[in-house]
């Protein structure tokens, strides 16, 4: 302990400014992600739009996945117009886009507005994690990044606290919400020196010419580009936890138990975070983000003297583990311990890839290749896309299920329902009440299979990754 605190003391003040820029502005992203894929597939009289399961994983494959290749572009404008010019364009797009999304309902307005808001973020994470990289050196590196780690994570956990407040009342105070958190960002831009940097005198064409060429060098790299494959299947599993599993909760998961666990003793969180006698899904998924604020400088400094490709292949495991338990069973108290062996492996794991990349990366192109960091999230966000949407859909969703169930029994409801009266009308001609609708449905299509696809992706990349170690690396 007394050497992380030796450690901290060496981080200069704009390391912290920058952490509390990433804290407001996870503090916004979550606030509204987290709840995101219910809100596209929710019902509409409970305030969501009422997508399918495959349109939410477009929406939110495609267009958090551009998020992450963008930097590779807006990395290079920031190094050519300053850092602190791309952060005040990024927080004017940020916060106009969260005021504008919820008055968009069809699929390509909702698409659209979201690609919007990713550019935002796009010119922002760059910028971030540079300053970050040049106010730490290669002893304070590992805290330092625990340190900004632990900042996202107290964001992710603030986010959905605040927002879910205000659900119950509105889905657009949710996205008002995240604008004035990220406003708060114009504030810390007056307290934000910008470190050293190379400063340009190229034009922007000839800057993005070099940007174009780099990848080009990059993706002839065979050996690097399958370390990035790799690490996208750690991401895949992982996004699960905000594309997929808010949703199979508040579709599968008994909840009520916990609702009247607080409504006896907090009441305050029950009202807030409860709903119709159950917890809100986003509420349990948030413990993550509370594990990790709780233990991510302990896991940091345990790990940091460990060699970066074990710690990461046992906290693919782990977090496998976990993640695909969660959706195994209806009981909320084991998904909450899922989610907590989950966290472990998340903080041993995710901070260790880039650290990994700068391993790999040959000596004289370090600065190069870390710029690829985002990659495996670019692809990671594609790939997970595709499994919370069309696979998701196909084994897991139950509005989707229960639609086979009305085709087989050949019953006909009213056109133009909302997913709640569905169900319920559903319930109804079946001569069951919604909860014993929900079990029938799980008993007989087994929606909680999708887990073996979950753990199938994790244990891939992990074991992926211990064979790529051994067959280019083993001998140095």
């Amino acid at each position: 302990m007394s050497t992380i605190l030796a450690t901290i003391k060496k981080f200069p003040r704009t390391f912290w400014i920058a952490n509390t820029i990433e804290l407001f502005e996870r503090w916004a992203w979550y606030g509204f992600f987290m709840l995101f894929a219910n809100y596209l597939t929710g019902s509409i009289d409970d305030g969501g739009l009422q997508f399918s399961q495959a349109q939410k994983g477009i929406i939110m494959g495609v267009g958090t996945g551009i998020l992450y290749f963008l930097p590779v572009i807006t990395g290079a404008i920031a190094d050519k117009f300053g850092y602190r010019r791309v952060l005040s364009i990024a927080f004017v797009v940020y916060a106009s886009a969260f005021v504008l999304l919820p008055h968009f309902d069809t699929f390509t307005g909702v698409f659209l507005m979201y690609l919007y808001l990713a550019l935002g973020a796009a010119l922002f994470k760059p910028v971030i994690s540079a300053t970050i990289a040049k106010t730490t050196t290669d002893e304070t590196a590992s805290i330092g990044f625990g340190i900004f780690y632990m900042m996202v994570n107290i964001g992710a956990f603030l986010g959905p606290m605040l927002t879910l407040i205000f659900k119950n009342t509105t889905y657009d105070f949710v996205f008002y919400i995240s604008a004035a958190m990220i406003s708060v960002n114009f504030i810390l831009l007056f307290f934000y020196q910008e470190p050293n940097r190379i400063r340009s005198s190229e034009s922007i064409l000839v800057t993005f010419k070099h940007v174009f060429r780099n990848i080009f060098t990059v993706l002839l790299d065979f050996k690097f580009v399958l370390f990035l494959v790799i690490a996208s299947g750690f991401w895949t599993m992982y996004l699960q936890l905000f594309f997929t599993l808010p949703v199979f909760i508040s579709q599968w998961v008994d909840t009520s138990g916990m609702f009247v666990f607080f409504s006896e003793n907090i009441p305050f969180i029950a009202e807030n975070y409860g709903r119709h006698g159950a917890m809100e899904a986003e509420f349990i998924t948030n413990f993550d983000a509370l594990f990790i604020i709780a233990f991510q400088i302990i896991i940091s400094g345990i790990v940091m003297r460990w060699k970066a490709l074990n710690t990461m292949v046992g906290g693919f495991i782990i977090a496998t583990l976990g993640l695909s338990l969660s959706f195994f069973t209806q009981n909320v108290s084991f998904i909450i311990v899922a989610i907590f062996v989950f966290s472990i492996g998340e903080m041993s794991a995710s901070p260790k890839i880039t650290e990994y990349i700068g391993r790999i990366a040959p000596s004289d192109k370090k600065a190069l290749y870390m710029g690829y960091s985002f990659i495996p999230l670019f692809l990671g966000n594609l790939f997970a896309g595709i499994v919370s949407g069309k696979v998701y859909q196909e084994m897991s969703d139950k509005h989707t299920l229960l639609i086979r169930v009305i085709h087989e029994k050949g019953i006909q409801l009213p056109e133009n329902l909302s997913q709640n009266d569905f169900f319920s009308e559903a319930a109804r001609q079946l001569n069951m009440t919604n909860t014993e609708l929900t079990n029938y449905l799980w008993t007989s299509y087994h929606p909680s299979n999708i887990w073996w696809v979950i753990a199938a992706i994790g244990m891939a990349a992990a074991f992926g990754l211990a064979i790529y170690n051994r067959v280019f690396f083993s001998k140095k």
